[in-house]
């Protein structure tokens, strides 16, 4: 079903709320009580089951349109079983991948929104982070006068003097940065993650207006 806006989860901009609310759907997801007591049996911490049923209960079923980089992201937000160990810490799935990549998306020990592969690799700091940098990348692209895709070391050669963090995507190995009239998107996670410099990809959008750059 559609989701109206009182099924959008807080915490999210305006500009995220809007696009979750016009572009994303809710669907059937995982019904953590159902696994619990089995998952227990495993010797999974009752604290990790709350966490992924916390995160069922606020994103589970919730489908977005593709993301511009990770061949689309997540196809459904939706946890699965805890993977982990008390030394290491814990981390359950975000989702399945829309296409067959060499990863799989996490949420990690801290609540992080990242990429498993090779490695463990953060992306952004919360699931919040993730919707909003999804939803940037949609805002900036619609008003951004030129579009220039980056990729290998010129991503290195980016200027970003007189840009400043864009703090809402709560960015770790992905981050975005503001301009006079300009955003900048830069994608290391997969590139850290398969240990692949390769595959490092920028978007920088100019053209801006305030509203362009702020929404």
């Amino acid at each position: 079903m559609d989701l109206y806006l009182a099924d959008v989860p807080q915490g999210l901009t305006r500009r995220a709320r809007s696009f979750v609310q016009v572009h994303g759907l809710r669907v059937d997801s995982l019904k953590i009580d159902q696994y619990r007591d089995g998952w227990l049996a495993l010797g999974i911490p009752a604290r990790e089951v709350d966490r992924v049923a916390e995160y069922s209960a606020r994103w589970g079923g919730v489908v977005l349109p593709p993301a511009p980089h990770y061949d689309g992201g997540p196809r459904i937000l939706c946890p699965d079983t805890p993977e982990g160990s008390p030394a290491e810490g814990w981390w359950f799935e975000a989702g399945m991948q829309r296409t067959a990549v060499p990863y799989s998306f996490m949420i990690g020990p801290g609540g992080e929104f990242g990429v498993h592969g090779d490695r463990w690799v953060p992306l952004h700091a919360t699931v919040e982070g993730w919707v909003e940098s999804v939803a940037l990348a949609y805002h900036a692209a619609m008003y951004a006068k030129k579009v220039v895709k980056v990729v290998a070391d010129e991503v290195e050669a980016i200027r970003l003097e007189g840009h400043e963090p864009v703090q809402e995507v709560a960015g770790l190995a992905d981050t975005w940065w503001r301009g006079p009239d300009s955003l900048v998107a830069v994608y290391r996670g997969e590139a850290e993650c398969l240990s692949a410099p390769v595959c490092r990809t920028a978007f920088v959008y100019t053209g801006l207006d305030r509203w362009g750059l702020h929404g």
